[in-house]
């Protein structure tokens, strides 16, 4: 099947940044960018492409502040290593209008498949990982609370067929068998064909609340919910602590965490998610190969790709591969340790987004720094994005503080992992 994404536009909003589509004006609109009076710092990242040096303007401000980063309790779903609703909606805001597709073949969490929603644009989102669809679809139509208490009380909770017993490390044995009646109950349901979207959510829900630390996981104090540390690793923090883990009601968890994500749920929000339902598409695919979405049809395209072998995604989401019945083994995720194999995986995904966007879309694609700072992913992605045949426009570079999350993490400003949302802006010729 095609997926045809160019449709009329549903909406008569004028964009709120009229004209910042010409790379001009949104270069203006970044040089006079100002946070709390702090001016934008104008530079240039300069790369080596085809034995000549390439100039990309580049603007380091605070584009997105600390103050600025409420957003849709929506949101409020982990997910390793993804980036704040507001990367992709100063992007989305600014580069797009109401009814525009927005594309990300990384989706992860759906951040930017779910902001674009909540803006009227149609989100259309890949990712190889089955997980990823699990985590996105059941927010883009988000069902009443009352019909999430309706459904969990015709679980039966004492029908698990398995108690995997070294899972007692994280959760206790009443807890346990409720989440494995939950897991047989979903497993049976999805024999009889797709979920529908009351047990779509619930499953989101399970599997976002399996382990974490506080009282509103499942499991006993463990690291935070985007990672799934191993039982001997558990262990060792049980002893730590001296914890075992307490009792929690699994359906109860499941309704209090409903009402948190639905907490900004109002009308407003059920008319813009539902001016976009059916026509969001989600694809289980490799970013490189995306063959249902036709050529030319998406107009801004915003992701975060894997930084190299950075995160294993595969280690932090075993847990949540077991309780939704998936093999992380059968799933082949892009974790690559050497920069050379990177650029080259890379540039076969600039290829295919070169292919889907429309002339004159643009591509705002968020990498950062690793390895210690040594390596600035954006000096490697501009060769990909050129290679394949997309306008360098500028980077921009959102430079913050690391968040309470990153410093439970252990990571220090500057040393480890990313200190800064680094975006590299292209653009599809018009000639093209």
């Amino acid at each position: 099947m095609r997926i045809a994404l160019s449709q009329p536009s549903l909406f008569e909003d004028s964009p709120k940044h009229e004209g910042l589509s010409d790379p001009e004006s949104f270069e203006n609109h970044l040089a006079q960018f100002r946070c709390d009076g702090k001016a934008t710092l104008v530079s240039a990242t300069t790369v080596v492409l085809d034995r000549r040096s390439l100039a990309v303007k580049t603007f380091v401000n605070e584009f997105w502040t600390s103050r600025q980063r409420a957003a849709h309790s929506l949101h409020e779903v982990s997910y390793r290593a993804c980036f704040k609703p507001q990367l992709p909606r100063f992007f989305i805001d600014r580069l797009t209008r109401p009814g525009d597709t927005v594309y990300d073949p990384f989706m992860g969490r759906g951040t930017t498949l779910l902001e674009a929603a909540l803006l009227g644009r149609v989100p259309i989102g890949c990712d190889i990982n089955p997980l990823s669809k699990v985590l996105v679809e059941p927010r883009l139509q988000p069902p009443l609370v009352e019909a999430v208490r309706e459904r969990l009380s015709m679980v039966d909770w004492t029908a698990n067929e398995e108690f995997p017993e070294d899972l007692l490390t994280f959760h206790h044995p009443d807890t346990l068998r409720e989440i494995c009646a939950l897991k047989a109950y979903l497993l049976r349901r999805l024999e009889e064909g797709p979920l529908d979207s009351v047990d779509a959510w619930i499953r989101m829900v399970a599997v976002n609340r399996l382990t974490g630390h506080s009282p509103g996981f499942f499991s006993v104090y463990t690291l935070p919910p985007n990672q799934a540390v191993s039982v001997t690793a558990q262990q060792k923090i049980n002893a730590d602590r001296n914890q075992i883990p307490p009792r929690r009601s699994v359906p109860k968890l499941i309704i209090a965490k409903s009402r948190s994500l639905m907490g900004d749920y109002d009308e407003s929000t059920r008319v813009l998610l539902n001016n976009v339902a059916g026509r969001h598409r989600l694809l289980t695919e490799p970013a490189a190969t995306t063959p249902d979405i036709e050529s030319s049809t998406v107009d801004l395209v915003v992701t975060s790709p894997p930084f190299l072998d950075v995160v294993n995604y595969a280690g932090d989401n075993w847990l949540r591969c077991w309780f939704c019945g998936i093999n992380p083994a059968d799933v082949n995720l892009t974790i690559l340790k050497k920069i050379e194999d990177w650029r080259g995986a890379m540039t076969l995904v600039f290829a295919e987004l070169t292919r889907v966007l429309r002339p004159g879309g643009h591509v705002a694609f968020e990498v950062g720094e690793v390895r210690g700072g040594r390596v600035r992913l954006e000096e490697h992605v501009i060769p990909c994005g050129v290679h394949a045949g997309l306008e360098p426009v500028l980077v921009l570079i959102n430079s913050q503080a690391f968040t309470k999350t990153a410093a439970c993490w252990g990571v220090d400003n500057n040393l480890k992992g990313t200190n800064t949302n680094r975006i590299v802006l292209f653009r599809k010729p018009r000639s093209t």
